[in-house]
């Protein structure tokens, strides 16, 4: 389960890459030394987090979260266990047309339904 700005969603069918970045100052010198320092708190990544199918307002309920852009995203925290809130933005919103009403031709069902969530780095 996935928490975007307090509401529940329920499982994803694919579960996200999760990625811990570590920001640093510096690359390496000439010798090919690291010369740079970690600065500011590692950073995460909820990559390809994935629902295989969803409908319409599922979908769009989930993406009306980021209407403000910035969503708080409560989410495991592969490092120290249990879980971990942090304010995030989404990346890519994609979605594949399933099913569409036959009298309006709007969609009904979507599937693979994706977005990847960026951690705005924030202490």
């Amino acid at each position: 389960m996935i928490f975007i700005n307090g509401h529940p969603y329920k499982n994803y069918d694919i579960g996200p890459g999760l990625t811990v970045a570590t920001n640093v100052s510096d690359g390496r010198n000439a010798l090919g030394e690291f010369v740079g320092q970690r600065i500011g708190r590692d950073q995460d990544k909820i990559d390809g987090l994935t629902w295989t199918m969803l409908d319409a307002a599922e979908w769009n309920a989930i993406l009306q979260e980021f209407n403000e852009f910035v969503v708080v995203v409560k989410f495991p925290d592969m490092v120290n266990g249990g879980w971990k809130t942090e304010r995030m933005y989404p990346g890519n919103r994609t979605a594949n047309i399933a099913a569409e009403d036959p009298v309006t031709g709007l969609p009904t069902v979507y599937k693979n339904c994706k977005v990847n969530l960026i951690d705005c780095g924030e202490r």
